[in-house]
């Protein structure tokens, strides 16, 4: 089965460098890695050929689109309209990998579920710390860390406390995965949410609508978050309000998402 792994970013060249880093360290490569990039600056775009160059062995595709504020539903579905993969694994670009992630990915991969991953909070001197020596090495004992139970990596543990879950609770597009027909079948991100907040929600709601079914990962995908202040919740009662809408309707379709560029990559090729 084939892998895309899609990193959102925006103008925080300082964290998607580790991220990325953190992706060359992994058992198991994807087989392609997309920056989502919600209209970073040229820098950004530098850093990302640098690394391109530098990882030959790594397919990078940067997916670029206007700065017009917090678009990351369109962001997300630009990528994954490019993503070649069957099978789609979200991150955030402060969002350090352990080096089976993609591996544990895969293995929960499975027809008829998405998958939820958590994270280890990573507190802002920690996430100094790791800027300056370019390098991961965080466990259950670091200091510096929240929800340290998050960095055990067990099968055993894992087989135990990875459940099946029909609620939204614990949601976050920072280490979710899903398959690409799954994600199409529903039209992608609903792009009418812009700012943050809500739109992870209202996707994994209508894959539940739809009858897929969600499965959390425990003890396995481990991410790292790394600390940055809070974006502005300005947006949240419009959000909400689309987030309402779906679960009144059971809405399975949203008519503002992926397909638009899905026509257009075929009417490109």
């Amino acid at each position: 089965m084939t892998c895309s792994l899609i990193i959102t970013t925006y103008n925080w060249e300082e964290a998607l460098q580790q991220v990325l880093l953190s992706c060359t360290t992994q058992t198991l490569l994807p087989d392609e890695i997309i920056i989502a990039d919600d209209g970073s600056s040229e820098k950004t775009k530098k850093v990302i050929e640098k690394f391109a160059h530098e990882n030959p062995t790594l397919h990078i595709i940067h997916s670029w689109q206007e700065d017009l504020g917090f678009r990351a539903s369109m962001s997300r579905n630009r990528a994954i309209a490019k993503a070649n993969g069957e099978y789609i694994i979200l991150i955030d670009g402060d969002i350090c990998l352990h080096q089976n992630f993609i591996q544990d990915h895969l293995s929960f991969a499975q027809k008829g579920f998405f998958t939820q991953g958590t994270r280890v909070l990573v507190e802002k001197h920690m996430t100094q710390k790791i800027f300056q020596a370019k390098k991961l090495a965080l466990n259950f004992f670091s200091q510096g860390i929240k929800n340290r139970k998050n960095t055990l990596h067990s099968k055993f543990l894992s087989s135990l406390f990875s459940t099946h879950k029909n609620h939204l609770k614990g949601i976050k597009t920072c280490n979710l995965a899903f398959f690409k027909e799954d994600c199409l079948a529903i039209n992608g991100f609903n792009e009418d949410f812009v700012g943050w907040g809500r739109e992870d929600s209202e996707f994994a709601l209508r894959l539940l609508h739809s009858g897929i079914k969600r499965h959390d990962i425990r003890f396995n995908a481990i991410a790292y978050h790394l600390y940055h202040k809070e974006n502005t919740r300005a947006s949240l009662p419009q959000n909400d309000a689309i987030l309402k809408n779906t679960i009144e309707q059971k809405l399975v379709w949203c008519n503002n998402g992926i397909d638009k560029y899905i026509k257009r990559s075929h009417n490109e090729s």
